[in-house]
This record gives C-alpha cells, sequence and structure tokens, in this order.
C-alpha cells in the first residue's frame, strides 16, 4: 500500500492510484459467501440449473460478493496517509453492478483517488472512484465511488 504525506494529498488527486492483482471467484467462494448471507438462489449455487434456468450459462457471484470483494482488492493498491492509526471503510456514494461475475472467472480493482478532504483534524476522508474488472470481458462487474475515512496521529 502506497504511504503519502498528508500534505501531498492533492497532487494524486484525479490519479489512478493503482490496479490489484487478479482473483479467482470459483464456486466455492461463491457458495460460502451464499452460506453466510443465506442467499441460496440458484443462481449461485445449482450449477446444473443454473446451465439451464439461465442466460449465464452457470452460476454467478452475488452482486454483494463482488463488492465485498473491494477490501482485499484494496489492500496493496489504495493510499495510506503517514502516520495512519486506523482506516475505517465509511460507506459509498454510488455503486452499480454492470456484468456478472461467472463462476471460474477473476476479477481485479482499479482505483482511482476522487478526492481527499480533511473533515476534521487527523481525520480524512479519500474518495475512491473503483472498477472492478472481469479478466477477458470488456464490461466492468461493477463501478462504484468509495468512501474511506482515515484516522491520522
Amino acid at each position: 500500500m502506497p504511504v503519502v504525506r498528508k500534505e501531498d494529498l492533492a497532487s494524486h488527486v484525479g490519479q489512478e492510484i493503482g490496479v490489484s492483482d487478479w482473483i479467482g471467484i470459483d464456486q466455492s467462494r461463491i457458495g460460502q459467501f451464499a452460506d453466510v448471507t443465506e442467499d441460496h438462489q440458484f443462481i449461485h449455487i445449482d450449477p446444473e440449473r443454473a446451465v439451464r434456468e439461465t442466460p449465464f450459462g452457470g452460476t454467478i457471484a452475488h452482486g454483494f460478493l463482488t463488492l465485498s470483494m473491494l477490501s482485499r482488492l484494496a489492500g496493496g493498491t489504495s493510499l495510506a496517509i503517514d502516520g495512519i492509526v486506523m482506516g475505517i471503510n465509511y460507506g459509498f456514494d454510488k455503486v452499480r453492478f454492470l456484468q456478472p461475475v461467472k463462476a471460474g472467472q477473476r476479477i481485479r480493482g482499479r482505483f482511482v483517488l476522487d478526492e481527499a478532504t480533511e473533515r476534521n483534524p487527523g481525520q480524512w476522508m479519500l474518495k475512491y472512484g473503483v472498477t472492478v474488472e472481469i479478466e477477458g470481458e470488456d464490461k466492468p462487474a461493477l463501478m462504484a465511488q468509495w468512501l474511506t475515512l482515515q484516522i491520522v496521529g
């Protein structure tokens, strides 16, 4: 994770901060997410039925699974302000699911720093434009405006 001085944050606004490695979204991961969220819709957990009854050719990941992978995808790509004590997921201004992720596909995150604002002394709100790409696909899985709060000591 790149470390930046708070005085230098402005120079990163509007810039691509990083692109994550590819992460596999296999049927096991989808099934575990279905169990945790109790969302067992057949399009996620029944490969044979999903082949027969959907246009996807098999099972697909939950949109919220793809969204929840942002924490993992951001691991080495988002900024850390020098002296950070903790980072907090603050939420989203916008999320759009554009294309489902099929079981067995890989995704990665592309992060652009859209805004950096000191809300209170030592509290920085960072807004990222995030695109989750699907390997081999032209259309991304999702696009979001993700807010994080960094507490700097």
